[in-house]
């Protein structure tokens, strides 16, 4: 059985087509299915879970990183596998897993790709799939937010990296790495990748595997604000990690300490003043 989960807000609405769309596939191709929209924050979570108790093979999450996330939070621990088709404004974790970007194509492809095992993280006992990180990505994510609104893809995050060189102070931090790196100061991003990209594909830790049992930890010390622009290409290309300021590290868990910290996990943005962090392997199933 596969049970299908779509998030309404997805995409503008995109998220419901695309999953008539594929539902009608399948069913001309003879699967039994079932079909369910989500109606509140959380609500894959619930639906992902009960689909596993009731013994689903597979879990298909329609719509952007959100919904990915919650319904592979539903998912974790049990062995229903997770499939991804994606139809939100924001689709990172595909990239990392090589999953197609049209719908059509990325049926076909969970189809086909039997589950097998894929990394994913825990902070503070609550989970996350694909980045977790605190500093300047936070505030760049705030403003990228509110630009969703108006444009889509890589757009909104460019607009947010603009308005935070404007506005960002470091804080001063505190970050342990694995056993043996400890970090006290000031730092412009700590970001922490079991996948490669964020903000719609910015391959901020390029190098993360999915598979390794490890996140790669990019810590970027603090700078002045009038030499940011000039790490922005780094940043797009993937090469921010060789650049003097940024130190690259390779570790199952990160503890992080800040007063006045604001974590992003997965793209929601978290007040917190200590996280633990914690790479999972063997948790999730997915379909890649």
């Amino acid at each position: 059985m596969i049970e299908m989960i779509v998030n309404p807000a997805a995409g503008g609405g995109r998220g419901v087509e695309i999953a008539k769309l594929a539902a009608k596939k399948l069913e001309e191709l003879g699967h039994k299915f079932l079909l369910h929209t989500t109606n509140h924050p959380g609500h894959a979570t619930e639906i992902a879970r009960t689909a596993a108790e009731r013994g689903a093979e597979t879990v298909i999450a329609f719509g952007g990183d959100g919904t990915v996330h919650e319904t592979a939070a539903g998912l974790r621990g049990t062995q229903t596998a997770l499939g991804i088709i994606p139809s939100g404004t924001g689709n990172d974790f595909i990239k990392s897993a090589g999953i197609p970007t049209k719908w059509e194509d990325a049926l076909s492809f969970i189809l086909s790709h039997p589950a097998r095992p894929v990394n994913s993280g825990m902070m503070n006992e609550t989970f996350f799939l694909n980045e977790c990180g605190t500093g300047f990505d936070v505030l760049t994510l705030d403003y990228a937010n509110k630009a969703k609104k108006y444009v889509r893809g890589l757009l909104p995050y460019l607009y947010g990296v603009i308005c935070s060189i404007f506005s960002y102070k470091p804080y001063d931090m505190r970050i342990e790495i694995g056993d043996d790196v400890v970090l006290d100061g000031k730092y412009l991003v700590c970001a922490i990748g079991n996948g490669r990209y964020i903000g719609g594909g910015i391959p901020i830790t390029p190098g993360a595997e999915l598979t390794d049992g490890m996140f790669d930890v990019l810590v970027v010390d603090a700078v002045p604000r009038w030499v940011i622009p000039f790490y922005l290409p780094s940043l797009m290309m993937g090469t921010l990690h060789k650049r003097k300021p940024a130190h690259l590290y390779h570790a199952s868990s990160v503890r992080l300490s800040c007063n006045e910290m604001r974590l992003n996990m997965d793209g929601e943005v978290l007040p917190l003043a200590q996280a633990h962090i914690v790479c999972e392997e063997d948790k999730l199933l997915l379909h890649w």
